[in-house]
């Protein structure tokens, strides 16, 4: 017997691995393009960017990522790059994300990862859009020192950004920063007392392998416990609650005396995969079960093929089932993902 339309329209399944995981958390790329060339990402020549026909258009995007949310139990969307701010449908996109409607009847939790270049144009029209929340990625407060990881001079526009988020109520506005040794770990002490300053998260991150292929070093990294060693020259951090971070990528102390958090994501060194409760869409419309892996499903020609709805959940459905138990850094044999950290958003 067929199934009416309307109730194929409502009906809902999970993003549920093999192992028992159930991803509510989706990352869209919105474009590989980014305005930075950061030396951990990409070469100082950038990369070759995708052609637009490849990209998803903003009603390929917005229907996949309603998919996820009305169908497949996706509680929270974070629009990342390459770099968002690039796609100019952006607040179109955002908007009609929060018009969506989570199984609990409430709209979606929709951020934003961006580097900050043109954020302080738009961050009070990406709030009335319905954007609620902001992370920046900032790995300096030098500017010599900025201008050399990212390879360009933008440091006082990124600086303006992050007022313009606060101004525009972007709240809690986090910053997210990778320190690189012999590069800038004198700036982990430095950002956290800017940031305590102002009232922002801050959110350290050990490199991981996702920039140019056979550049990563695992000896070169700063570690969390070298970042918390670092930090803890100038503050005193109190543990939060392990029950406060359930499926977030950060462990997150608070600095005493302060209101301030502040997180550390080991990605390499303290794996949380036994907890991810992530989905990812690139920019060209592949599903990523991990940042890591080696395969992708392909939404996008299913999509441009005809695909029904019920079509395109299953198949996303399956790819998330296939998803592996970890991220395999510490394993013989790993290989880095073709595609840089750009390619496949953060």
């Amino acid at each position: 017997m067929q199934i009416p339309v309307a109730t194929m329209r409502t009906r809902r399944t999970r993003l549920t691995d093999r192992w028992g995981r159930v991803a509510t958390d989706l990352r869209v790329s919105l474009t590989d393009r980014c305005n930075l060339r950061c030396s951990y990402c990409m070469p100082a020549e950038g990369l070759a960017w995708m052609p637009t026909p490849e990209v998803l258009t903003d009603d390929e995007v917005v229907r996949l990522v309603r998919l996820a949310v009305e169908r497949l139990g996706v509680r929270e969307v974070r629009f990342t790059g390459g770099e968002p701010l690039l796609r100019r449908g952006l607040e179109a996109i955002v908007a009609a994300t929060a018009g969506m409607r989570t199984e609990a009847g409430t709209a979606p939790d929709i951020s934003l990862t961006t580097n900050g270049l043109g954020l302080d144009r738009r961050a009070v029209g990406l709030a009335n859009a319905g954007l609620s929340r902001v992370n920046v990625s900032l790995d300096s407060l030098d500017r010599a020192q900025y201008a050399a990881l990212t390879r360009r001079d933008r440091l006082p526009d990124v600086l303006a950004g992050v007022r313009a988020a606060i101004d525009a109520g972007l709240q809690p506005v986090k910053l997210n920063t990778v320190i690189m040794r012999g590069v800038n770990e004198d700036q982990a002490v430095r950002l956290l007392e800017w940031a305590v300053e102002r009232g922002l998260e801050l959110r350290f991150i050990e490199q991981m392998p996702l920039g140019p292929r056979h550049t990563w070093d695992r000896s070169e990294m700063v570690t969390a416990e070298e970042i918390l060693a670092l930090l803890s020259t100038r503050f005193r951090l109190d543990p939060l609650p392990s029950a406060e971070r359930a499926g977030s990528p950060a462990e997150v102390w608070s600095v005493r005396g302060t209101s301030v958090r502040v997180g550390v994501i080991g990605a390499v060194t303290r794996p949380f995969c036994a907890a991810c409760d992530r989905t990812r869409l690139t920019c060209d419309g592949q599903v990523r079960s991990c940042l890591f892996s080696q395969h992708e499903t392909d939404l996008r020609g299913a999509l441009r093929a005809g695909a029904s709805d019920d079509e395109l959940v299953a198949a996303w459905c399956t790819a998330m089932g296939d998803k592996a138990a970890g991220h395999g850094i510490d394993e013989p044999g790993f290989d880095q993902p073709e595609r840089t950290m750009s390619g496949i958003g953060g």
